[in-house]
């Protein structure tokens, strides 16, 4: 089990870098399903995601490790961005690996935040091949889950939950390649530990769900998804450890389940998110996550970048 005092403190060295997100209670989707939901909106985060927290920490904790060559990291979106914005708020050079169907408002985004793009692989396991490779020629290898500081980082979501509401009935989370999630979890087991967690992955992409099922890593043969975000078709063997030792459940949604979501978000509440920040809600909806009768569910909306032509 990861300590408390570790997330304690990367909360603390990474705090003036990201924003603390608003946690706030829904009245129309609390009157839709008969209990009290709150939505931590994490899609307002710097890079309109998460990860910068975990990209944040870890580069903060490895500075005496960075050389002139900075860091490296691949992702065809979120981790990119986060990544490239922490390391130009600390004044370290970035090189991203993205694959070659990348969005081009992904890649865009990369570059503005201050990331070397390179257009690398047919899939995200090709990218991560390329960026160990550069990492080879004297730059950090930055992990978009599997590592113990991404991790910690993450979990700085899960504080921030625990200290505004102290003990949650339900915190349903997004799950990839597990790195939210896995933070979020430990720091539920140390906060509030009678606070059920599930995790959330698409049906087109259940590598999590599959690995837990099995009882090992597997890798699935996922296909396109809305929730590209969680599309991940092989969890981490960390993430996965911690996945099995603090988390509830793994439950599955559908593509057209997650697309209502998306709309119910914006007809409702006015929040844009992404496939895999409206996956928790698409649980919901779709009775996979029971809403406590009277208790208080909080649904983790981890980002908000959706592509114009997807969102059309």
């Amino acid at each position: 089990m990861m300590p408390i005092e570790q997330f304690r403190q990367a909360a603390a060295l990474i705090e003036d870098k990201i924003l603390k997100t608003p946690l706030v209670n829904s009245p129309a989707l609390s009157r839709m399903f008969g209990g009290e939901i709150y939505l931590k909106l994490e899609n307002l985060q710097k890079t309109g995601s998460f990860k910068i927290r975990g990209a944040t920490f870890k580069l903060l904790k490895c500075m005496n490790d960075i050389g002139p060559g900075g860091v490296v990291a691949a992702s065809a979106g979120n981790h990119a961005q986060g990544v490239a914005l922490a390391a130009r708020q600390l004044g370290i050079p970035a090189t991203i690996v993205m694959p070659e169907w990348v969005s081009i408002s992904k890649e865009e985004a990369t570059l503005m935040y201050g990331g070397q793009v390179v257009i690398s692989g047919q899939s995200i396991g090709e990218c991560l091949d390329e960026a160990q490779r550069l990492s080879l020629e004297g730059r950090l290898f930055i992990h978009p889950f599997d590592d113990a500081d991404v991790i910690t980082g993450q979990g700085t979501v899960g504080l921030e939950i625990f200290d505004d509401m102290p003990n949650p009935d339900v915190v349903v989370v997004p799950v990839g390649g597990g790195g939210l999630i896995s933070g979020i979890a430990a720091v539920a087991r140390a906060m509030a530990p009678d606070t059920q967690v599930i995790g959330v992955q698409t049906a087109g992409c259940p590598s999590a769900y599959d690995a837990i099922m099995k009882g090992r890593i597997t890798q699935v043969d996922g296909r396109s998804s809305i929730a590209d975000g969680i599309s991940v078709r092989k969890v981490g063997q960390l993430t996965l450890d911690i996945i099995q030792e603090c988390v509830d459940e793994v439950v599955l949604v559908e593509e057209e389940q997650i697309a209502a979501a998306i709309l119910l978000l914006l007809e409702r509440e006015k929040i844009l998110a992404e496939g895999a920040g409206a996956a928790p809600l698409a649980a919901v909806m779709n009775g996979a996550v029971g809403v406590p009768q009277g208790g208080k569910t909080v649904l983790v909306i981890s980002g908000g970048n959706v592509d114009s032509p997807l969102l059309g």
